[in-house]
């Protein structure tokens, strides 16, 4: 195949994955359906025992998914994740009890959503040179950032005009037939594809992928808990902004309207994944780390002193960007240190940080203004965890002399 030929692929699998990405951010649909719901007679608890479980298998399908990718590919696995996508949303439609619900959202709708974030980002990464592996993952992941500035008014609309159940039949439909339809187009490139490096030679320089460790491999290293560590306490700072923005602008600054607040936060999350990813090529996975845990800590550490609209968004977007920016790094940087071969189990081991990290950080935030009528601890509590993120940061070799792990080395 022709040097021109296997560019023109690279880039239809790049914005492929993107597209699928983008239609894949579901989850940001339950706040609607999940609103919707409760005023049909359902209690909260009700309507978030789905949601919760959603997230739950949305972690467990990464970790199983991401080695079904390593060994089927990409295409096998998102049509997979296609199916399990279309058909929950549609059975969804046909079940009325929390309990069916839970099966068809929260297991197969959760699981839908992991397998997808996990067929797309690898095969992107392959075709694309390592000085280039943090924009092209900043750009995948961008993709399901902004679904919620489409999803939130599309199902608001479908909800208000034809009910809860056909509004959610009719997204299982669509979402069957567009992300199995690109699927199809997903692949990793031919056996001994070398992409062509590009000026910046940095990041590129920084690896070396003469040993590809597998999830085992990567267990036994003192690295993997470091970055686990980082990308939990990252995961909890920004979902527990995202969980609680509303709630937060209502009690701080006694603004009703909090809920515009997750749009502004949406386009910022999505910048910081698309820049985060572009700036860690010319400085490197862990500055960019560092650049973040510092920034988030002293977000948090400000953030109870927010106290106009104005100065609230732009808490908000500060942790929209570093939320954003840590969805780009920590998939390079489990990249360029455990390789290529088994990224995807890798990474979804890795992205079992981020479950934990969206329990304790909306849950922490939910304890403390239950019991203090204030969100204030719960900003300290995060900049600690930040602080201490930022410390592991600083444990890091140069990245100029980092190399991909031998866990024989560790």
């Amino acid at each position: 195949m022709s040097d021109t030929k296997l560019q023109s692929r690279a880039q239809r699998v790049l914005w492929t994955a993107v597209a699928v990405q983008f239609l894949g951010g579901l989850l940001y649909i339950w706040s609607v359906v999940g609103k919707a719901l409760i005023k049909s007679g359902w209690t909260s608890k009700q309507a978030s025992i789905p949601y919760t479980t959603a997230t739950v298998f949305f972690v467990i399908a990464m970790v199983i998914m991401g080695r079904l990718q390593d060994a089927k590919g990409p295409r096998f696995c998102c049509t997979l994740a296609g199916c399990f996508t279309g058909f929950g949303l549609i059975l969804s439609g046909l079940v009325h009890s929390p309990f069916l619900l839970t099966l068809t959202f929260g297991v197969l709708v959760g699981a839908g959503s992991g397998s997808i974030n996990v067929s797309t980002t690898p095969p992107a990464l392959k075709w694309f040179p390592a000085s280039k592996k943090g924009m092209i993952t900043g750009t995948v992941v961008a993709g399901i950032a902004l679904a919620s500035i489409l999803y939130a008014p599309l199902v608001t609309y479908l909800i208000s005009a034809f009910g809860v159940s056909k509004a959610l039949i009719f997204m299982g439909v669509s979402l069957l037939i567009l992300i199995v339809g690109f699927a199809q187009f997903l692949a990793n490139p031919p056996a001994g594809y070398k992409p062509e490096e590009g000026a910046n030679l940095s990041a590129a320089k920084a690896v070396d992928h003469s040993h590809d460790a597998d999830w085992k491999d990567m267990l036994k290293s003192a690295d993997f808990y470091k970055l686990w560590f980082m990308f939990g306490t990252s995961a909890s700072a920004g979902l527990m902004v995202i969980g609680h923005a509303a709630n937060i602008a209502k009690i701080q600054v006694g603004w009703e309207k909090g809920f515009l607040l997750l749009i502004f936060l949406a386009v910022f999350n999505a910048a910081g994944r698309f820049l985060g990813g572009t700036l860690s090529d010319k400085i490197g996975r862990i500055n960019l780390m560092r650049i973040i845990f510092g920034l988030s800590a002293l977000n948090m550490l400000c953030f109870s002193h927010y106290l106009s609209i104005p100065l609230l968004a732009v808490g908000v977007a500060l942790a929209g960007l570093c939320y954003g920016a840590s969805f780009s790094a920590f998939p390079a940087v489990t990249a360029d240190k455990y390789g290529m071969k088994n990224f995807g189990a890798n990474y979804g081991v890795i992205f079992t940080a981020y479950g934990v990290g969206g329990i304790v950080g909306p849950m922490t935030a939910a304890a403390v203004v239950d019991a203090t009528k204030s969100y204030n601890q719960a900003y300290f509590i995060s900049c600690a965890l930040l602080v201490v993120a930022l410390v592991i940061a600083f444990t890091f070799k140069s990245e100029k002399s980092a190399k991909v792990l031998d866990p024989a080395k560790a």
